[in-house]
């Protein structure tokens, strides 16, 4: 039997100040109550790279001033998500070597909003239990002198959290 996949598109910035990684508080999507990379989906005829700076200003409160495209790639996991069984997320990453701006803990909400506000947190207390699969990427390739990842990566379980880990 195939298997049925919702695909989500979107771009993410990697943000490193002071040893420590800039993640969005996810409310919504399988990634809720999780840490997670600041960005998202792209409005009606967007560029790729209008689109990260809109993204991480909104999640954020950052405003990125020197961006680097890293590479593009793919998590796939099973996620019940109305008439699909799978989901597979496109991610195209970002460094962001430079910004202005205070990471904020709130930012504005409104429809389409899935980020509570940003935190900083250090590599060593982010893990499988309480990020998105973006974060760990992100994670890797700071860990690894700045060697971005693309592989695709398969999950054969995802568990949406039912309680925030921030």
């Amino acid at each position: 039997m195939t298997k049925k996949y919702h695909r989500a598109f979107g771009v993410y910035g990697i943000i490193f100040i002071d040893g420590k990684l800039v993640v969005i508080k996810k409310n919504g999507g399988p990634y809720i109550n999780r840490f997670d990379l600041p960005g998202g989906s792209l409005e009606d005829g967007e560029s790729l790279d209008k689109a990260i700076v809109r993204e991480i200003a909104e999640e954020t409160g950052l405003q990125p001033l020197k961006i680097r495209q890293l590479g593009i790639t793919s998590f796939k996991y099973p996620w019940h998500y109305k008439k699909w069984e799978y989901n597979q997320h496109i991610c195209v990453f970002y460094d962001i070597q430079q910004w202005q701006g205070v990471a904020v803990d709130h930012v504005a909400q409104f429809i389409g909003q899935d980020s509570l506000g940003a935190k900083l947190v250090s590599l060593a207390d982010l893990n499988e239990k309480n990020t998105s699969p973006l974060v760990l990427n992100a994670k890797a390739f700071l860990k690894n002198n700045d060697r971005f990842d693309s592989a695709d990566q398969t999950f054969t379980t995802w568990n949406v959290l039912k309680k925030p880990v921030y």
